[in-house]
């Protein structure tokens, strides 16, 4: 599993138009091929009219999927610079797929790779980008007199405060990072003087939003 990676926020679309034509860049996550080929088809099933519906995806740990499709367009004017934008801005688990309405004015091979580049960025930006950090879940159990302390110190510092449980003690839900693991047991020993019970829960990736 990876330490950490970026994908986009969630599945949207963003519209501009250049030279009279209409540019329209959907994006989604997904974590399969399979996933990314029926996004790209529903794209074109709502846009069976448009000129060209042009798309590229990046999938997988080591980005070992990687497609581009220019769709009728000159060869290596839209898919491969679509293709290029989620490589610069490092994005896995990524579909983009450009709709094109031809305004009647034409944009050069120059043209359309800057205009299929700016359509798949601009369609990113307004989805927004996550950073997915692999990190150790811990429950620590404390009793109710040091439920204020701990969870004000927990607010303000880096790790991530889940959930808290209003049992017969109070039990926090905490989120770490993966190289945090050691000096945070010792962080809470130490705040509590030694009357928290740690143990660990679930390892999952947390994601915080970037802003790009």
């Amino acid at each position: 599993m990876l330490e950490h990676y970026f994908t986009v926020k969630t599945e949207g679309f963003h519209e501009i138009t250049i030279q009279k034509s209409r540019f329209i860049g959907y994006v989604k996550r997904v974590e399969t091929e399979e996933a990314a080929q029926q996004f790209i088809q529903s794209i074109k099933k709502k846009h069976h009219s448009a000129t060209h519906n042009c798309s590229a995806y990046m999938i997988g740990e080591n980005d070992q999927i990687q497609k581009a499709n220019d769709d009728g367009e000159p060869s290596g004017t839209a898919g491969v610079p679509m293709l290029e934008v989620l490589k610069q801005m490092n994005l896995k688990d990524t579909v983009v797929v450009v709709t094109r309405y031809f305004g009647g004015v034409k944009l050069g091979a120059g043209g359309l790779i800057r205009a299929y580049g700016n359509s798949t960025t601009e369609a990113i930006r307004a989805v927004g980008v996550v950073k997915r950090q692999r990190m150790q879940g811990f429950k620590v159990v404390v009793d109710y007199t040091l439920l204020g302390k701990v969870e004000n110190e927990l607010r303000q510092s880096d790790y991530i405060l889940e959930d808290i449980v209003y049992v017969e003690h109070v039990e926090c839900s905490v989120f770490v990072q993966v190289d945090q693991i050691e000096p945070f047991t010792e962080w809470i020993t130490n705040l509590t003087n030694d009357q928290a019970t740690i143990e660990k829960s679930r390892e999952a990736y947390i994601e915080t939003d970037v802003e790009r």
